[in-house]
């Protein structure tokens, strides 16, 4: 590899040749400011903000895209560049709805950042005409998409191609009237869109964001006359805590239900519970299409997993020939609200329709699937109302809680009691493995070797394949990450429709750790840590250091299907825990 010399603010350094002017800058601990830049995702030079100047070349140059040479002289910080900057912004600034205050990227915007940065000053002032006038283009159950703060930088167009591979949005007509959204004003509920929620973690301002549940969730807290109980997701304990503060993979978990506990929760529940439920659901729906196979009757293989929302949308809406190779089984989050209103509830001697659930998910297609007409048993909705993890952040600091201060608490009811199993869904595989070691020490009759399924960990390949002996039977099982990769696994699955028994889903990168919902990472630190490696190792170091590893093993689980569900797969199970799917048609509305 060739390398050159150059000059950044007088820091001479040694740099490859195929650096950019950025890569050299950071390299010599010089920030460059940018707004639309983002290594190997968006690298169009779209904001001008990133502007530097070289030495010996006229006009200012984007240090994102331009690449050094031998004795380049790089200005950062002089005064032309300072005030171009400062232009690009006033201009980016005049064409921006100013809301700062109800922004839910308030504490982390990176347009705001810049303005305070380079001291912008007020462009609209008290002339209120200047002000751009406030445009919804899209609201749906899950996500909102406002082009009053969109600065066009492209970064959720690029995320949405490569990490939903959907390329649901682009930019829609021309000049001043440009905005980003789907095609020809389409609603972004019908025009192909999961919901896995990369659009908003990319924007660097709040032009995209969930539909917020908090002014609902605070007000039915004040209702006397309901029973509210919490149930949070495996991964929102290991993100939770960098909204305040903490490093990136930390567990928060006994401060995050001490959190819930002084917000007016009167119960606290844990998805986990409801993750061994469905492993033992769904296990024994796997162990039956296997033996149907192995006797030669009907039956459809590959099992596809259905805990994932965003890609029970995508399977819904490009895959509908695959529905029947779904597991019929509703996500831990739907399980857990069924089984909060129709077994806990009559422990609690609490009519069901006095209770209310609301979930605490990393993801913001959950709160589509809440809406779900299928997702109710006798017309009491399985779950109330959707947080994501920065929605509880917001609303812990509106109530003005000191959670670093907080004591932790461990819930005691039934419903908060998990296995290591339950926890690693959070991660990618971690569904797969928590059902392989269930299935394969079933079928066994002995114990597993937990460290036998490691080689479904991991984010460093969007597919991942491993073949399990599990009682004398080599069974070819696949992980997939992603949606941008589930077309691969789909022609892989074409190409050799027998090799696969089991397949696991997840539309984030990562799995649910790095889920639509989950706090927004800067740019600039994305660049340098996985933070989806990060979060998943506080999950399996949970796993690791839990007494009880194996769904199957949960005494509360276990009380459960004696008390009432009686069996996995029986009659009770599948009125509560069971679900159906459709599949859904694009350009309907408008």
């Amino acid at each position: 590899m060739s390398t050159v010399k150059v000059t950044i603010n007088n820091i001479p350094l040694e740099v490859s040749s195929e650096s950019t002017i950025m890569d050299a800058a950071t390299l010599a601990g010089v920030d460059v400011p940018r707004l639309c830049f983002l290594k190997g995702l968006n690298e169009t030079s779209a904001c001008r903000i990133c502007v530097v100047e070289v030495e010996g070349i006229r006009g200012l140059k984007n240090s994102c895209t331009v690449k050094v040479f031998e004795n380049m002289k790089v200005k950062t910080n002089s005064d032309k560049v300072k005030q171009a900057i400062r232009n690009n912004l006033v201009l980016l600034a005049a064409n921006h709805k100013f809301e700062c205050w109800r922004c839910p990227r308030e504490q982390n915007c990176e347009f705001l950042h810049l303005l305070r940065r380079y001291n912008v000053p007020n462009v609209v002032g008290e002339d209120l005409s200047c002000e751009k006038k406030k445009i919804i283009i899209n609201i749906t159950d899950s996500l909102i998409i406002d082009s009053s703060k969109c600065v066009m930088c492209g970064r959720c167009i690029a995320a949405c191609e490569k990490f939903a591979g959907t390329s649901v949005l682009n930019y829609n007509k021309r000049g001043f009237i440009s905005y980003v959204g789907p095609a020809m004003n389409h609603s972004i509920d019908d025009s192909g869109c999961i919901y896995c929620g990369k659009c908003i973690q990319y924007c660097p301002t709040g032009a995209l964001r969930e539909t917020d549940s908090i002014d609902e969730v605070l007000s039915l807290l004040d209702k006397e006359e309901y029973y509210v109980v919490a149930q949070v997701a495996p991964s929102v304990r290991a993100t939770l805590g960098e909204e305040f503060g903490y490093p990136i993979g930390t567990n928060v978990e006994g401060k995050m239900y001490r959190a819930l506990e002084k917000l007016g929760f009167e119960d606290l529940t844990d998805t986990n519970f409801a993750a061994d439920v469905t492993i033992m659901e769904e296990g024994t729906e796997f162990i039956g299409r296997l033996k149907k196979r192995l006797a030669n009757d009907p039956t459809v293989l590959p099992m596809f997993t259905s805990c994932s929302p965003g890609w029970i949308r995508y399977i819904e809406i490009y895959y509908p020939e695959y529905l029947p190779n779904l597991s019929t089984c509703k996500s831990p989050q739907q399980m857990q609200g069924a089984l909060i209103k129709n077994y806990y509830a009559a422990k609690l001697n609490i009519p069901k329709d006095k209770i209310r659930v609301v979930s605490i998910m990393p993801c913001i297609a959950k709160k589509s699937e809440a809406k779900l007409p299928e997702m109710e048993v006798e017309g009491v909705r399985d779950v109330d109302y959707v947080l994501t993890t920065r929605e509880l952040a917001r609303m812990i600091r509106r109530s003005e809680i000191d959670f670093r201060g907080l004591e932790e608490l461990k819930p005691k009811g039934p419903m908060a009691q998990y296995t290591g199993a339950g926890v690693i869904f959070g991660a990618t595989g971690g569904v797969m493995e928590a059902a392989l070691r269930t299935v394969k020490e079933i079928l066994e009759n002995k114990n597993v070797d937990l460290e036998a399924f490691s080689a479904l960990r991991g984010v460093s390949d969007g597919i991942k394949e491993a073949t399990i002996d599990v009682a004398g039977l080599k069974v070819t099982v696949a992980v997939v990450n992603g949606s941008a990769n589930i077309p691969e696994m789909m022609k892989r699955i074409k190409a050799n429709p027998d090799k696969y028994a089991f397949v696991e889903f997840m539309a984030c990168t990562g799995g649910c750790v790095n889920g639509g919902g989950q706090p927004i990472v800067n740019a600039k630190i994305m660049e340098q840590i996985d933070v989806r490696k990060a979060r998943a190792q506080a999950l399996y170091n949970l796993d690791s250091t839990t007494n009880i590893r194996k769904s199957h093993d949960n005494p509360a689980v276990k009380a459960l299907y004696q008390d009432f569900l009686k069996e996995p797969g029986g009659h009770i199970s599948h009125q509560l825990l069971h679900t159906h799917y459709h599949e859904r048609t694009l350009y309907e509305k408008k």
